[in-house]
């Protein structure tokens, strides 16, 4: 797997390219690509941070694994390629917005105009084998991804993390909260929304009101 990942978050992830774990990775991923169908198409695994560079980040937002099916991943947590159905989570995120902001569900659940103003959308295990949901998730990539957090962590503030989820709320421990902004919630999921603490929480326009607060444009979800 040759590495093509943005300058700037290469700078900062240089040396988990150059440690032992990321080798065995990389090998264990070209197999798995090798064998069958895996996900995202491999020009997209690093989508996330070359769509994001990483002087850019305003927001982060990470999810477990992509999504399994053909079409879907692009590398993007929650995100689905144009013209593709929106999965359950992703319906509930524009459901939220709507309800918090007034913008409308968009006609696309792409969210490369979100990455491009800044949000980080990041999956914890960037890629999958076809229809098994966390297949990849011992290969090492959170070791790799748990990195990506610490860095922005050390190195920037004033940003504003999005944890859905139980999974995503246990990486907060490397998040100072004196120096950020940490919006915790249950997962989009309708298993978790339906019972009761994401609809009516305001992320998205809390999100805004901190960024401008701290001198930043908000995003336009």
């Amino acid at each position: 797997m040759n590495v093509q990942i943005e300058e700037s978050w290469k700078r900062h992830l240089q040396g988990e390219f150059e440690k032992p774990y990321f080798a065995t990775l990389t090998e264990q991923v070209r197999q798995e690509y090798t064998r069958g169908a895996c996900y995202p198409p491999g020009r997209f695994i690093f989508n996330a941070f070359n769509l994001c560079p990483f002087d850019q980040v305003k927001v982060v937002i990470i999810g477990q694994d992509p999504y399994h099916e053909p079409g879907q991943a692009h590398g993007l947590s929650f995100s689905v390629q144009d013209g593709v159905q929106f999965p359950p989570s992703l319906q509930n995120i524009f459901k939220e917005i709507e309800m918090d902001l007034g913008t409308p569900v968009p006609q696309t659940g792409d969210l490369t105009r979100w990455a491009k103003q800044g949000v980080l959308l990041l999956n914890a295990t960037l890629t999958v084998r076809a229809h098994q949901a966390n297949s990849h998730a011992t290969l090492g990539w959170q070791t790799f991804t748990d990195a990506a957090i610490q860095a922005l962590a050390t190195h920037r503030e004033h940003l504003v993390y999005m944890l859905w989820g139980g999974f995503a709320r246990s990486k907060s421990y490397m998040i100072d909260k004196t120096r950020n902004l940490v919006l915790e919630s249950v997962h989009p999921s309708p298993l978790s929304a339906n019972r009761g603490g994401w609809f009516g929480q305001h992320q998205f326009s809390r999100c805004n009101q901190y960024l401008e607060k701290n001198g930043e444009k908000g995003i336009v979800w």
